[in-house]
């Protein structure tokens, strides 16, 4: 009987097993702009996103216009390649419109 009870809480624990998520947090005012470049294509569009949003927020702009996301995105990203050092916030900040 000891035998089926133990081995139901096995079964019981290995089932509630679940795998933990991993949770990545990026502190976008020390970020430079070589990381921002050293990122993938999807964290790139992450973080251009969220700036958007921040940027558009600052001005009380409550319309999203895609135009310039993209603008604003590649004119920091070569803001950035001559930039290296700076912050991506810093680039933005001299670059978004």
């Amino acid at each position: 009987m000891n035998r089926k009870i133990v081995a139901s809480c096995f079964a019981l624990l290995l089932t509630s097993i679940v795998p933990a998520s991993a949770q990545v947090v990026i502190d976008l005012s020390v970020i430079t702009c070589k990381q921002l470049l050293e990122s993938d294509t999807e964290r790139q569009s992450l973080i251009s996103s969220w700036m958007s949003g921040y940027f558009s927020a600052t001005k009380n702009l409550n319309e999203l216009d895609i135009r310039y996301v993209k603008r604003n995105a590649k004119v920091v990203g070569n803001y950035c390649k001559t930039h290296k050092t700076d912050t991506v916030m810093n680039a933005m900040q001299k670059n978004w419109r």
